[in-house]
């Protein structure tokens, strides 16, 4: 699997090519509305930009952030929407001067967390890796939605098996999260990378099994599209029941997205 020095450098180009997305947009086309109900591109990278920031301070000062957890709490079920909506209030070439110094800055942070060292979040502490790992998931997801916006097709790229593995990893999560109780066997998980390779987790022989494109599960675990408009097969009542609630992201359950045909 993926180190840390390639995580990051993942999250960097993952970065570049939403900043390319929007670096040219008029002031105006900054607020056309996205799949997310209620958030325009602005939200989209006041988002990233905001969630950059509380990451750097988790890095940098983790008992600042800490601290900084006191007002998350007083509004759990609205303090992201929040921070999104002050920050899509700002001038968009403030707002993408900062996202840009932020995750330059927080890539460099992480590369130089030492091994071991646990940082504080909005959910349990979590390593460096993880973080990475998070921040690259979020990058593309919220990319999906700008580009979705513009009617932009971006090409997958084998920066998704960090994100797939993501998927995989918060099985149990997402579980939990719905207040269910998580299989105690593992899934067989088989995906096709975009150049054709299959990457796969869990035990080959597993009776309760995931398949399809890697694009298709990376959409489905960061609830970027619904589970009857992609290509994945369940086999086994606990990998169906997985694939209604898969979510990679922290947090209360995402309300997820509308079939295309109800839309």
């Amino acid at each position: 699997m993926a180190d840390l020095e390639s995580v990051t450098a993942d999250l960097r180009a993952e970065g570049d090519v939403l900043d390319a997305l929007v670096a040219d947009l008029e002031p105006e086309r900054w607020r056309t509305p996205t799949a997310a109900p209620g958030w325009s591109i602005a939200h989209q990278i006041g988002h990233l930009a905001w969630t950059d920031r509380a990451a750097l301070l988790s890095v940098t000062d983790p008992a600042a952030f800490t601290q900084s957890l006191a007002a998350a709490w007083g509004n759990p079920a609205g303090f992201v929407d929040a921070g999104a909506e002050a920050e899509a209030a700002r001038p968009p070439g403030a707002l993408l001067a900062d996202w840009r110094t932020g995750r330059d800055a927080l890539a460099r942070a992480l590369a130089a967390v030492p091994s071991g060292v646990k940082l504080p979040w909005y959910g349990p502490p979590m390593s460096a890796m993880s973080m990475a790992t998070a921040r690259l998931m979020e990058t593309w997801a919220h990319g999906q939605d700008v580009a979705a916006a513009l009617g932009v097709e971006p090409a997958p790229t084998a920066r998704l098996r960090s994100i797939a593995h993501l998927g995989v990893r918060t099985r149990d999560f997402a579980y939990t999260v719905h207040q269910l109780t998580p299989p105690t066997e593992q899934f067989r998980v088989e995906l096709v990378a975009p150049d054709g390779d299959t990457w796969a987790w869990g035990p080959p022989d597993a009776a309760q099994r995931v398949t399809g494109p890697a694009h298709d599960f990376c959409l489905l675990v960061t609830q970027r599209a619904h589970r009857d408009d992609l290509a994945l097969t369940a086999v086994g009542p606990d990998a169906d029941t997985w694939l209604g609630i898969a979510q990679a992201f922290a947090g209360l359950p995402g309300a997820g997205r509308t079939r295309k045909a109800d839309g």
